[in-house]
């Protein structure tokens, strides 16, 4: 196992710099960049422009521009210098990750602890009207867009005043105490944990439903029961272990998801996440922050696939890494 981590681990870097460069080709292809959008202020002279510019190497080529990036990232992991903000982009970026996080943590919670006990249900009650409202409400939320379904809890949220309508904290937060801040975190956290957790949900649940059914119909299943076993014994002792193991290798790219997913929410809920910072920094051009956002989201990604894969080796012995 710790081989094989390592193995993984190293083949992040041509990913990370194969990833690194793509987006940063694609910025040097869009029109213009951050200061000929601080040249149409009349206020700022063409002096300071081309001072600006010397200073951050934007009078270089894009190869030297980018050949500086890595030198800087590698050397003294340094992801550069926010323009529009004034400061280190990993400064800028710490918090946003963090609250990303939080927001994606909130989601997993909602997607998982909810998709493989309802797909169970759904599973031991097939056919029945359990498993059919189960399904009709999967249907039903896997045909709702995530900005269609942010955008309702948002109405019902300024509608009903049960929840707040944007934002991770309310403007006494200072005054409250640790628990009174974290129940005005749960608070804030619930709509946008909902939008972003609902929909793969949906489709877990699914898979979840199915997976089981396959498993119950195998002959280890059969002879369980045919030994006199207790049928919650043969579901959740013999044929759910097994069931499970695909929605583990599925972890990784829902928490991919799930990120991804967060980016929507954050910009409908104004959470102040990594999805918002991106936003700001591709309408302003500020390249080296919309760099250090794609590698942090790529690394998030990465990280979750390496755990999706020790968690299955966790959980089928059977399964063994070199």
């Amino acid at each position: 196992m710790r081989t094989y981590v390592l193995r993984r681990l190293l083949q992040t870097i041509p990913l990370l710099l194969g990833i690194s460069a793509l987006t940063f080709l694609l910025l040097q292809l869009a029109p213009g960049d951050f200061l000929n959008t601080m040249a149409e202020n009349p206020a700022i002279s063409t002096e300071t422009i081309e001072a600006m510019r010397r200073r951050f190497g934007l009078d270089q080529p894009w190869y030297v521009q980018y050949g500086l990036y890595l030198k800087n990232l590698f050397l003294r992991f340094d992801f550069g210098e926010s323009f529009s903000r004034h400061q280190p982009v990993f400064a800028v970026l710490r918090e946003g990750l963090i609250n990303t996080l939080i927001l994606a943590s909130a989601a997993a919670i909602v997607t998982w602890g909810l998709s493989i006990p309802l797909g169970v249900w759904a599973a031991v009650r097939q056919y029945s009207w359990v498993d059919k409202a189960l399904s009709l409400m999967a249907f039903v939320w896997l045909s709702i867009p995530e900005v269609l379904s942010g955008l309702l809890l948002l109405l019902l949220a300024a509608r009903t005043g049960w929840f707040p309508v944007g934002g991770m904290r309310t403007l006494d937060w200072e005054n409250l105490d640790a628990l009174g801040r974290l129940l005005d975190l749960l608070h804030h956290l619930a709509l946008p944990a909902l939008v972003v957790g609902l929909i793969p949900l949906a489709g877990r649940m699914r898979q979840m439903r199915a997976n089981l059914l396959d498993v119950l119909r195998l002959d280890y299943v059969t002879t369980a029961r045919a030994k006199g076993l207790d049928e919650n014994t043969v579901v959740f002792k013999h044929a759910l272990r097994n069931a499970i193991n695909p929605l583990i290798t599925l972890f990784g790219f829902t928490l991919g998801s799930l990120v991804s997913g967060s980016f929507v929410a954050e910009i409908i809920f104004s959470w102040p996440g990594l999805g918002r910072i991106t936003l700001d920094a591709i309408l302003s051009q500020d390249q080296y922050l919309v760099m250090g956002s794609v590698l942090m989201a790529s690394v998030v990604l990465i990280a979750g696939n390496l755990i999706a894969d020790m968690l299955l080796a966790i959980a089928d012995p059977r399964i063994a890494y070199d």
